[in-house]
């Protein structure tokens, strides 16, 4: 029923920067706790960032603390992950997801997902 739209996806080289976006509808309440994951081929799936309901707390995997920021706009439903910087290691499937509980800090019980956004990162 929930549904998750992550876009914003593409090619971009060393360096730069790209915006995801994540459009939720079906049950998306404005106090979930919204966060991003992404997988890369032959890696497992994990975490990079998380916010709480309003904002005011957010939580990054430290390989991209000081270089990417998650935001959201309640009232269009929409989370987002500004990328900078970056670098071939951060070429993956990103994942929108969101939960109906609990804290920025708890990084492995999401609740719902979306299909994916793929980044590449080349140079």
């Amino acid at each position: 029923q929930v549904q998750l739209v992550e876009s914003g996806g593409g090619l971009v080289q060393a360096g730069g920067s790209l915006r995801l976006s994540c459009a939720a509808s079906g049950g998306i309440f404005t106090r979930y706790v919204m966060g991003w994951f992404r997988q890369a081929p032959g890696k497992e799936r994990e975490f990079v960032a998380a916010i709480n309901w309003s904002g005011s707390y957010t939580n990054y995997v430290d390989s991209v603390r000081g270089r990417f920021t998650i935001s959201r706009n309640n009232p269009k439903n929409t989370v987002y992950l500004q990328m900078n910087s970056l670098s071939s290691e951060d070429t993956a499937v990103y994942y929108c997801a969101a939960r109906n509980s609990g804290s920025v800090d708890d990084t492995p019980s999401y609740n719902y997902w979306g299909q994916g956004t793929q980044v590449t990162v080349s140079s």
